[in-house]
């Protein structure tokens, strides 16, 4: 996952500053994830409440800016430059990815408290695995979507 998110970063940094700014926040937040894969790896019961709030915030940060800034600013290039392609497949991509948003909102909620936390803890190596699943279709669908932004705004050879 990570290095896909760096592969993003070649491909699409400096398209927008925007984009650049959610590229980065994909990688601290995958960064942060690996950090919290790797110590449930070792000892389980050394997770903190502050490393999960951490990973939380971040993934509902990313979640944000991809639903209230990024995919807006994606339709809005889209309808400047009279792209129905780009504006129907954003729908159809946009409602794949609600299942990777309800799948974060669940993780925070089951995490969200000192006593949800404990009583959720063993159960946290699945819940990461599920959410590197939906992360992973989350992050493929929205490269779908800057690439498509991209290739609207590539000059014609």
């Amino acid at each position: 996952m990570l290095e896909n998110c760096k592969n993003a970063l070649e491909r699409w940094g400096g398209v927008h500053e925007v984009i650049d700014r959610w590229l980065l926040q994909r990688k601290a937040l995958l960064e942060s994830f690996m950090a919290l894969k790797g110590a449930c790896d070792v000892d389980l019961t050394e997770i903190d409440k502050a490393r999960l709030d951490t990973f939380s915030e971040r993934l509902l940060d990313y979640i944000s800016a991809g639903h209230f800034t990024v995919y807006p600013q994606l339709g809005e290039e889209a309808r400047a430059f009279g792209d129905q392609a780009a504006l129907v497949l954003a729908g159809k991509l946009l409602e794949r990815l609600e299942m990777s948003t309800e799948l974060a909102l669940a993780f925070d909620e089951d995490y969200s408290s000192p006593v949800r936390c404990q009583q959720n803890l063993a159960r946290l190596p699945a819940w990461l695995d599920r959410l590197a699943r939906g992360l992973t279709e989350r992050f493929a669908l929205e490269d779908q979507l800057i690439a498509r932004l991209h290739a609207v705004n590539s000059p014609v050879a």
